[in-house]
């Protein structure tokens, strides 16, 4: 069996291994990374020779730092471990790839929706229902760029109503606001002026990785798509993308455990924000402005349209067209009975006051 992994922003890490009686065999480590002392390596590989097949990547990992403190505290090394660009989780994961147990984007096949125009809260119930849909095993991973006409402010599962959004104002403004189940902060949300997708796939894709990994790792495709826009973006903190002009998009997630599990990803980036409404609609953000010394702030913040000089849709074309040539894809529609679950929670959930100030 054959497993490969590349660290994000790291090294790429091979295992090939057989399995008898249910237990690692023969493993053979290798990769591009850079490990100190070379002895280390066989210390890997011996490491996990008779472990069980069905062993999560935290076990894995367990036993591969064990190993390596064992032969350090026995002399059987020269010197301390340096892993260059890869660690013993990464091992851990491209051992389960090697099983089956962890897959690669390369493994699955995404289907691309276009259902159009819709309010922001039925794009926030299509997030819960896709997700549901591929933990119940009767729906692929997904990809679905978000259109919509009414102003919007969708804030995180966790967050404060009332500490977040100037009631008011967002009235004043006709600015909707609706709570999403994923976590993170709020995303203000004028139509034709960010760029929103979410992404449903399954948790082998990210199998043993963190939070912090995993929000990294579904990224970058999207740094890749941004470069064809000519924008040099990184990751950076926990969840968000910037270039050097600043933030570009924040991400957020929902990771589904029921059933056969599924993860929900969305990134929501600044196209031509118009930086004085949000700051009366958001509390936060004024909060977040006064903290920096500035009273007031330009009438459009456009990173990606200053950046770019294109129009919002072409540059979502040129996204799913990066999309579609890194990945294998199919065009998709969704289902009536997903329509028909999503106008349900539409109405039972995401416009219900109680959903929206569960954390008043």
């Amino acid at each position: 069996m054959h497993g490969e992994y590349k660290v994000p922003d790291g090294k790429l890490v091979v295992v090939d291994l057989d399995v008898r009686e249910g237990r690692l065999r023969d493993v053979r480590l290798s990769g591009d990374f850079f490990l100190e002392p070379d002895e280390a390596l066989e210390v890997l590989g011996a490491a996990l020779e008779g472990v069980p097949r069905d062993a999560p990547v935290g076990s894995l990992v367990q036993v591969l730092d064990e190993a390596l403190t064992l032969a350090q505290d026995q002399g059987r090394l020269a010197g301390p471990v340096a892993m260059v660009g890869f660690d013993t989780r990464a091992v851990a994961v491209a051992v389960r790839r090697a099983l089956g147990l962890s897959t690669a984007w390369g493994d699955h096949e995404f289907t691309v929706l276009d259902p159009g125009v819709m309010p922001p809260a039925m794009h926030t119930a299509l997030d819960q229902v896709l997700t549901e849909e591929l933990a119940a095993g009767r729906r692929g991973p997904t990809l679905r760029f978000w259109e919509w006409e009414e102003p919007a402010v969708i804030i995180g599962s966790f967050q404060s109503l009332a500490n977040e959004v100037d009631q008011e104002a967002a009235a004043r403004h006709g600015i909707t606001v609706v709570r999403r189940v994923s976590g993170g902060g709020a995303m203000f949300m004028e139509a034709g002026n960010c760029i929103t997708f979410s992404l449903v796939v399954p948790p082998s894709l990210v199998d043993g990785m963190s939070f912090e990994d995993s929000y990294t790792f579904l990224n970058q495709w999207v740094l890749g798509a941004l470069a064809d826009v000519g924008v040099q973006a990184t990751t950076t903190g926990l969840n968000d993308i910037s270039s050097p002009a600043g933030k570009l998009a924040g991400s957020a997630q929902k990771r589904l455990a029921s059933g056969g599990g599924a993860v929900l990803h969305h990134v929501t980036m600044s196209y031509d924000i118009d930086a004085d409404t949000m700051l009366e609609v958001l509390r936060i953000g004024r909060e977040k402005l006064s903290d920096k010394g500035t009273r007031s702030a330009n009438k459009r913040v456009d990173p990606v349209r200053s950046q770019t000089r294109m129009a919002r849709e072409d540059v979502i074309e040129a996204f799913l067209a990066h999309f579609r040539g890194r990945y294998r894809t199919v065009d998709g529609a969704l289902r009536p009975q997903e329509v028909e679950r999503a106008r349900e929670l539409v109405a039972t959930k995401f416009t219900d006051p109680a959903w929206t100030a569960r954390v008043p």
